[in-house]
């Protein structure tokens, strides 16, 4: 049952009158012989076959191993049935169907991406309003008409099939886009014919594909395509048999390894670059001259340390740690790329450097302080030149832009504003708004505070939290607290409409920049990967204690959410301190640490978890391994698991193991839930109804469970989000 909300405490006034104190009396009565509430329905029964293994002198039992089995009979009741259990306790939650229309106006507005310009013509996708999915466009020139090009809507009932532009030629007359079914990593690929708007005969099968580029020329394309062997960068001639392609690197790396490419605007250079694994910490740079047909030549292959390569015109730039925990750039000539010819190009500063981009002879350097976006341009020698301003603290996400054109293109957002494409001219420093997403928040009544709190070893860790303006401190506000913490990626400031609903209806959301993540360097990282992944769980259950400490809520109504990776976060919190929380929502989750590294891409992460294989690092991970650390009885704080047969990146059956293992471990009467969405995956590519859906069931057992109003009235009045950046960008100033 859910929990009883606040009032369960006796307050007592020396002031109180004794008609006061009657009515207080009778009240209480009246509660008392009230009828007690219904006790949830049980879940459904699942069978368990313990499977016990010895794994490195330890006795490891799994009860629910035949649920792996995503496939089997048994496997496909077991969800049907969960499903069901899930809808009669979600579906006519109250408030829900309020909750989705207030979502459905942050979510159902026009929606447009960032555009690549190729031959004076303008390449992105855009959702209207009244679409479920983003469509596929050209504009020709700055203030040309939008043209269709790729209409998803028509290639699934449903609308679980969903594109997305992947390259174009450097003249614009071809357009390589990838096909997706849900949310799957597989991709099929399609060339449009930009000339005729029909799709050319060549067309890539659906599987695995790392990078795909055209090449200037139009007579092929160079590929990668991660197989059972391994990754492996191929060329295609237009035209010719895919069984034809030509295989031109790759040969010997194995699965566990990742390839990608770039190729230079005038195709006469390719970039080959091999990670070890997901957040490498080392990468391999090679390079070939397509004009040659010569040998595959190594740039760097030989320092533990990661070397990403831009092209910048006749220079190879390099974004490296080596050296240079926080990231700096180094320059290269491409007829003479080799490292005695490296050149410090933009020197390690105090903040992160995240990524660069080459545009219009200049070079942008994104960098992260203080866990938020900076923005840096630099001349073509890396001398700095000015900074890009931003309205306040957020997330510039990406750049596209060419070195033959001033025009550069990025994404800004944070909590209160909504992701906003900006068109910046490198050569004056002027920009203004391409598009926006006008969403009816009105940020001026939500605070939003970057806090530091001390972990369990003393490590000063940040956390932002947005609130209303004016909120009281007193401990009874419902709290959301989410973070992320691997893979070095850095947790910064970004919009999420169920985040915004969220703290409409007076809840405090927080986000916790824990370590594992980039947002301080490769220690940063190093500091929460293998043997310190405990420090991540540590760093944000500490961000819970602070929470409550500071009263911005308390435990009854603390819920904490993650996905993926951040899955195994909240996994680990909740197994580990089950009394701090009021509710979880667990999404494409890996859980079974002992058994992850066997299933679908698993592999490429054993550099940042480790492997159960190995005799020291399953010490480490079985002792933190949710799935191997629920307790019997213990009294489970209330959780929603989220995946579906889509995931082909984390593998479904973490959810369905600990979903059966903590419905029947659980000794409280808070439910365990799964939503297992049959066609849902990893990539994406929901259409937005179902988004709606989705995360209005989230928020309504959120609320549910944390007894806190779902019906709230929005502070919003309705109107656009006030912003003075943005305005002025508008306006071209």
């Amino acid at each position: 049952m859910a929990r009883l909300g606040r009032g369960n405490s006796v307050v007592r006034w020396p002031w109180v009158g004794q008609t006061v104190l009657a009515v207080v009396l009778l009240a209480t009565l009246l509660q008392a012989q009230s009828p007690p509430s219904k006790p949830l329905p049980k879940p459904p029964a699942t069978r368990t076959d313990n499977v016990t293994e010895t794994l490195h002198g330890i006795e490891v039992t799994d009860p629910y191993r035949w649920l792996e089995d995503q496939e089997a009979a048994e496997t496909r009741a077991w969800i049907a049935a969960q499903n069901k259990y899930t809808d009669a306790l979600l579906r006519d939650r109250p408030g829900r169907a309020e909750i989705a229309k207030r979502l459905g106006e942050f979510l159902k507005v026009d929606s447009v991406g960032r555009p690549v310009e190729r031959g004076g013509q303008y390449f992105f996708s855009k959702r209207r309003a009244d679409q479920d999915l983003s469509v596929l466009y050209v504009r020709s020139g700055l203030a040309g008409a939008d043209e269709v090009l790729v209409d998803p809507h028509p290639m699934s009932a449903d609308h679980t099939t969903s594109v997305q532009w992947i390259d174009v030629s450097r003249d614009g007359t071809r357009m390589a886009y990838a096909v997706r079914q849900g949310g799957a990593d597989e991709i099929e690929v399609r060339i449009l014919n930009m000339e005729t708007r029909k799709d050319l005969p060549d067309v890539f099968p659906t599987d695995r594909y790392f990078s795909f580029s055209i090449t200037p020329d139009k007579r092929g394309v160079y590929y990668v395509r991660h197989g059972k062997e391994g990754p492996r960068l191929y060329y295609h001639t237009m035209g010719a048999p895919l069984s034809e392609d030509k295989e031109i690197f790759g040969k010997g790396f194995g699965p566990e390894k990742i390839l990608y490419h770039w190729l230079s605007e005038d195709g006469q250079w390719l970039l080959g670059v091999l990670l070890h694994g997901s957040a490498a910490d080392r990468t391999e740079v090679y390079l070939y001259n397509t004009t040659r047909s010569g040998p595959v030549v190594p740039v760097v292959n030989d320092i533990p340390a990661r070397f990403f390569p831009v092209f910048a015109g006749d220079m190879l730039l390099l974004h490296t740690n080596w050296k240079a925990p926080l990231g700096r750039v180094l320059a290269a000539s491409l007829q003479n790329p080799g490292k005695d010819n490296w050149k410090e190009f933009i020197a390690e500063s105090n903040a992160t450097l995240e990524d660069i981009s080459a545009v219009g002879g200049r070079v942008i350097a994104l960098y992260t302080e203080n866990a938020s976006t900076k923005v840096k341009v630099c001349d073509g020698a890396g001398t700095f030149i000015r900074d890009i301003p931003l309205p306040a603290i957020g997330t510039v996400v990406g750049m596209s832009g060419r070195w033959e054109s001033k025009d550069v293109f990025y994404t800004y957002e944070s909590f209160l504003i909504a992701s906003t494409v900006m068109q910046y001219d490198v050569s004056t420093g002027e920009q203004k708004i391409w598009a926006r997403r006008n969403v009816p928040i009105e940020g001026d009544k939500y605070e939003v505070k970057q806090v530091w709190y001390s972990s369990k070893d003393g490590t000063r860790v940040p956390m932002f939290v947005v609130y209303p303006r004016g909120m009281k401190f007193d401990g009874s506000s419902p709290a959301l607290l989410t973070g992320y913490g691997g893979f070095s990626a850095s947790s910064t400031p970004y919009f999420t409409a169920d985040a915004a609903v969220w703290v409409e209806r007076g809840g405090v959301y927080a986000l916790a920049n824990l370590r594992g993540g980039g947002e301080f360097g490769e220690a940063w990282h190093k500091a929460g990967m293998l043997e310190k992944k405990q420090n991540v769980f540590d760093d944000f259950i500490a961000a819970a204690e602070w929470l409550i400490a500071n009263k911005y809520t308390n435990s009854t109504r603390l819920a904490i959410s993650g996905e993926s990776n951040g899955g195994l976060l909240v996994g680990a919190a909740l197994a580990q301190r089950p009394e701090l929380f009021g509710a979880v929502v667990c999404s494409y989750p890996l859980l079974d640490m002992v058994r992850y590294h066997k299933f679908l891409v698993a592999r490429f992460w054993v550099r940042e978890y480790g492997s159960a294989e190995d005799a020291a690092q399953f010490r480490f991970i079985h002792a933190y391994s949710p799935y191997h650390n629920i307790s019997p009885g213990a009294k489970y704080p209330a959780v929603l698991f989220v995946t579906g047969d889509s995931d082909t990146r984390v593998a479904p059956l973490h959810a369905r193991k600990m979903t059966a293992l903590m419905q029947a471990a659980s000794g409280s009467e808070r439910p365990i839930l799964l939503r297992y969405d049959t066609k849902a995956g990893h990539s994406g590519g929901i259409p937005v109804s179902k988004l709606v859906d989705k995360l209005a069931e989230e928020l309504a057992f959120l609320f549910w469970q944390l007894d806190a109003p779902p019906s709230q009235s929005p502070s919003s009045s309705g109107r656009g989000p006030r912003s003075g950046w943005l305005d002025a960008g508008r306006r071209g100033k």
